[in-house]
């Protein structure tokens, strides 16, 4: 199962879950918020600090943070977006400057401060 763990609290994080959604035909993602039970216990569970402030994915047993998550969730993504993994060679320090930046102003690039409530069809898909 491959599951993403992001910040409930965060528009652009809530905006970039539906997006996965909308490319992933497989449904192969669960989603979970970092401040959720589930997403403590997983955090937990991958001695990963439960101050992270990143997108959190967990695939075959392996957890990844920053710019390694968002990329490896991008190789499962329908369409060209799997495209992005060759920035997979990009050493992580280097990687993570460019997602840290985007992290750091993410409040500031979703206007929109309404999350979208889960139809029934996608409800199953949260953790």
């Amino acid at each position: 199962m491959k599951i993403v763990l992001f910040d409930g609290e965060c528009n652009f994080c809530n905006q970039s879950v539906q997006f996965i959604m909308k490319r992933d035909q497989l449904k192969q993602f669960k989603f979970g918020s970092l401040q959720s039970d589930a997403g403590k216990r997983l955090l937990e569970a991958y001695n990963i600090p439960k101050t992270i402030d990143s997108v959190v994915f967990i695939d075959q047993e392996q957890a990844y943070v920053k710019s390694a998550a968002a990329l490896k969730i991008a190789l499962h993504l329908n369409g060209f977006w799997k495209l992005l993994y060759v920035f997979i060679i990009v050493p992580a320090p280097l990687g993570n400057i460019v997602y840290d930046f985007v992290a750091k102003n993410r409040h500031h690039l979703i206007k929109n401060n309404q999350c979208k409530i889960p139809t029934k069809q996608e409800v199953d898909r949260f953790l």
